[in-house]
């Protein structure tokens, strides 16, 4: 059982985090566009570099956190400083519109939001990831993500349905205070309440023997069911970014949703699908067992997605939207428990980071670009705004449906002795 102090830091760290980086995906992308330049390749330049030093920053900064050993413990300073730093950053990414040359304010939101996702992803991606795993075993391990899980979806809501409206209230610059303000304040009495187990040994030899040895083949013999799980998560976010960056675009201009229908479609998919379902299937998760779970969620998404495809009223695009969101709820806790029940115990922070690498470096380039070609080669052009273009039509979540079920190979290649297959009590 976790105590009280440990769910409240937990619950602390992981809404702001999710928050944090939910306005971060969204709303650094539309000041770049709306403050500084309507060109969107700055856009796909910071979001490339945001990629890659939150790959870099996870996996290294993880491994470092795995070798402290100090009288605030282990995770804790890499909690507290990212979080404080993570804010300041934060806070500070809207002074970059007030450079001039224009190539100097795009280079300087490149590089505020490159310091925060370096910041962000040392504390939350590595530091609290692992400390979620020191602190829970494989009884609680399941719940204890499912409410992770569940903030991250509140965290959505909360960004996606009133960011919007305070950012035409009062403004971008006060809005990217508030967020760095909370940020900070969250990280800090997070930190503060956090308890770790006592430390053990750190990994053996140096920390670049660390790093380089993970690949070696005795290695990846040793963590073979870890590296199969990671594979499954790789397949998996390549096939949910063939539909996902295109969704909104599809809803408004395939099916002429009204932007409000669009907004009550997500908010329902959100609140039933991700929210109303975290936690019971956390808990389920712990009881069925990790191995089970995942793999039927890869047949619900498959038939969720292709289901969504045929759905052309708001009640049953509603429903089916339900059927595809939830399943990708059941499979961040399935997939996040069973990866954290495998990791090295003395190497969690760093392996946190590999999550990072499999789950965005690995899925963030190859499906949106298949599902750009699948929008361009099979989709309705169209003129918007006097520029040519093209409306994604209902192929994109087929062909993400057909892609999902790719995830399902590594998952059955798993050896069924872990405890973590079997339902535990």
């Amino acid at each position: 059982m976790l105590s009280k102090r440990i769910w409240v830091a937990v619950i602390l760290l992981g809404f702001s985090g999710q928050l944090a980086w939910s306005v971060e995906n969204q709303f650094f992308n539309t000041f770049m566009y709306d403050r500084i330049t309507p060109d969107p390749r700055p856009i796909s330049w910071m979001v490339a570099a945001s990629a890659l030093t939150a790959t870099l920053a996870s996996i290294l900064m993880g491994a470092l956190s795995d070798r402290t050993r100090s009288r605030w413990g282990g995770r804790r300073p890499y909690i507290v400083v990212g979080y404080v730093a993570w804010g300041v950053f934060t806070a500070l990414y809207p002074t970059a519109a007030i450079l001039r040359p224009m190539g100097l304010a795009v280079t300087m939101a490149i590089v505020f939001d490159s310091l925060m996702t370096f910041c962000g992803s040392t504390a939350n991606d590595a530091a609290f990831n692992a400390y979620v795993a020191d602190v829970t075993t494989e009884k609680n391990r399941g719940r204890v993500i499912g409410v992770v899980q569940l903030l991250t979806w509140v965290a959505l809501l909360v960004v996606y349905g009133g960011a919007g409206l305070f950012i035409q209230a009062l403004g971008y610059d006060l809005f990217f205070y508030l967020l760095g303000g909370v940020v900070i304040v969250f990280g800090m009495v997070g930190g503060a309440l956090m308890r770790e187990n006592p430390a053990k040994g750190p990994p053996a030899g140096s920390f670049a023997d660390q790093i380089a040895g993970t690949f070696r083949w005795q290695s990846l013999r040793e963590n073979r069911d870890l590296f199969m799980v990671f594979l499954a998560m790789g397949l998996w976010g390549v096939a949910q970014q063939i539909f996902f960056p295109y969704l909104i675009i599809y809803l408004n201009h395939f099916l002429k949703l009204p932007t409000a229908q669009a907004s009550l479609l997500i908010f329902v998919a959100i609140l039933v699908g991700g929210i109303l379902a975290s936690y019971p299937v956390g808990v389920l998760v712990d009881r069925w067992g990790r191995r089970r779970l995942a793999i039927a969620t890869v047949v619900a998404e498959m038939l969720g997605l292709f289901l969504f495809s045929l759905a052309r009223s708001l009640p049953m695009l509603a429903v089916t939207a339900i059927l595809w969101l939830a399943p990708i709820t059941a499979w961040m806790i399935a997939v996040g428990a069973w990866s954290k029940d495998l990791f090295p115990e003395d190497k969690r922070g760093q392996f946190a980071g590999y999550v990072i690498l499999f789950s965005v470096a690995f899925t963030m380039v190859p499906g949106p670009l298949l599902g750009g070609w699948l929008s361009t080669q099979f989709g309705i052009p169209t003129v918007i705004d006097g520029r040519a273009g093209f409306i994604p039509t209902p192929i994109i979540f087929q062909v993400a449906a057909a892609a999902t079920v790719l995830a399902i190979l590594p998952l059955l290649a798993t050896g069924r002795r872990s405890p973590v297959n079997q339902p535990t009590t």
